[in-house]
């Protein structure tokens, strides 16, 4: 896929995100004309209801006005500009590349509760990677769903990766130690583990997750260590509620945000990056094998803030 097919592609995944927000807030901007208060509370109400955030809605607002008082502005058709602008530097926090390197052995632990689409997104890393001469091993640590473990042997049996599982019901820490060993004997480039569907309110479930951590962190305590969290943007802001949780149990390093272009939501990736300083680094918008997309940010602002023809 050539790079104008890709950021077409990319535009067409954020289109129900375009209408539910960047639209909005540009018939806002036509309307008002001049810049007063009334026109910054609208647009406060705008990001609040694309799942912005109250808080970082209320910090890209007050952005506003800081600017607007800097340059003199006048003209409300002048802050579309501005606004894409403080986006794109909150989008841009951190480093937004998974942490994968060539001659040397890496682990993506993946994590997220039920439904948010951690296996169908493992797939399409193992996809991904086999594509780019990665060798890949998958372990098939959500023991507790037998549907779980089936699901990933079909994707493993589909990209043809080995996938190492147990029976349903069976200790996850024992399926991701010997998914360490595997990996460290065969040599693989890169394991993905994949864990239970937490439910991020169960004490237990969580402990078993912090469990899984350790051992993956001291069984290849050389290796570059992942751990991606997969949050639904359909969920909008609870997907920062998951978020805020899971990186209290484990040292999240990065987030894939699954089924972007099944949601108007898509702004709570803003939320997430300024409220919770852990880097967006992939993105779902599509249901094909190659629709798991590197978060860029700047292709992303531009995406979503590109007028239809």
């Amino acid at each position: 896929m050539g790079l104008f097919d890709k950021l077409t592609k990319l535009k067409e995944g954020l289109t129900k995100t375009r209408q539910g927000f960047v639209e909005k807030v540009s018939t806002i901007l036509t309307v008002h004309k001049k810049i007063d208060e009334e026109l910054f509370e609208e647009l406060e109400e705008t990001l609040i209801q694309a799942d912005v955030g109250v808080n970082t809605s209320l910090k890209l607002v007050e952005k506003l006005r800081e600017e607007v008082k800097a340059r003199k502005l006048k003209d409300a058709s002048e802050l579309q500009d501005v606004m894409k602008a403080e986006i794109s530097a909150i989008l841009s926090k951190g480093n937004t590349d998974l942490n994968i390197e060539r001659g040397k052995q890496n682990v993506i632990m993946v994590v997220g509760v039920n439904g948010a689409g951690k296996t169908t997104t493992i797939g399409k890393l193992a996809h991904r990677f086999k594509k780019r001469r990665y060798s890949v091993l998958l372990a098939a640590g959500d023991t507790f769903r037998a549907a779980a473990i089936d699901q990933l042997v079909v994707w493993g049996e589909r990209v043809g990766v080995d996938v190492i599982r147990h029976q349903e019901g069976s200790d996850p820490g024992a399926v991701a130690f010997d998914a360490c060993k595997a990996a460290t004997t065969r040599n693989e480039d890169i394991l993905i583990i994949d864990t239970a569907g937490r439910l991020h309110n169960k004490a237990n479930l969580m402990e078993e997750l912090r469990k899984v951590g350790r051992i993956v962190r001291r069984e290849m305590a050389d290796a570059n260590i992942e751990i991606l969290l997969v949050l639904d943007a359909t969920t909008g802001q609870n997907a920062i509620s998951q978020a805020r949780i899971f990186g209290e149990v484990v040292d999240v390093t990065g987030i894939s945000l699954a089924k972007l272009d099944g949601t108007a939501k898509g702004g709570v990736i803003i939320g997430i990056c300024d409220e919770l300083n852990i880097p967006v680094k992939l993105i779902g918008i599509g249901e094909g094998i190659e629709d798991l997309k590197d978060f860029i940010p700047e292709e992303f602002v531009n995406a979503l803030f590109e007028q239809e023809e």
